[in-house]
């Protein structure tokens, strides 16, 4: 079962969408199943990052501590859902880092989990597929860094 779920969140995710149903069957030998509660941390803020998470089921809140001085708090980046995807981007690059979200679950959720270093090494081996993950990627990021001013607008 585990197995299936895995390739159904792999083909119903916005990074790998476009990609043939082998290279999805290549992937997804290389993920892992979580479950998380809510309130859960899939990661938090300023921790080191090496993997990519896609939402099976479930909804996760993006969150930024925000330090201003005399204002601190934390602002809401964005709240995802099934097929989204999160996690330490730069580890597509060969380079892992400290996240700048933190990720809290809203409700009982199920991720898939790949290192980004083992995404890498299939990218490589095979541009075709890399080079469209990294056009989804592009995509999301755009997406992404649109809900960061939103968000600063609001500060």
């Amino acid at each position: 079962m585990e197995h299936l779920e895995v390739v159904h969140a792999l083909e119903n995710c916005e990074l790998f969408s476009e990609l043939e149903q082998s290279d999805i069957e290549k992937i997804a030998g290389l993920c892992q199943v979580q479950t998380y509660r809510p309130g859960e941390h899939i990661f938090r803020q300023g921790e080191r990052g090496e993997s990519l998470y896609i939402i099976s089921e479930g909804h996760v809140c993006l969150e930024r501590a925000i330090d201003l001085g005399t204002r601190r708090g934390t602002a809401v980046i964005g709240i995802l859902g099934r097929g989204r995807a999160l996690g330490c981007w730069s580890t597509l690059l060969g380079e892992s880092h400290d996240l700048m979200t933190s990720a809290i679950c809203q409700k009982d959720t199920r991720v898939v989990i790949i290192r980004g270093a083992d995404l890498r090494d299939i990218m490589l081996e095979n541009l075709g597929l890399g080079l469209k993950v990294f056009q989804n990627l592009c995509y999301m990021l755009r997406e992404r860094i649109q809900g960061v001013f939103g968000v600063m607008e609001k500060v």
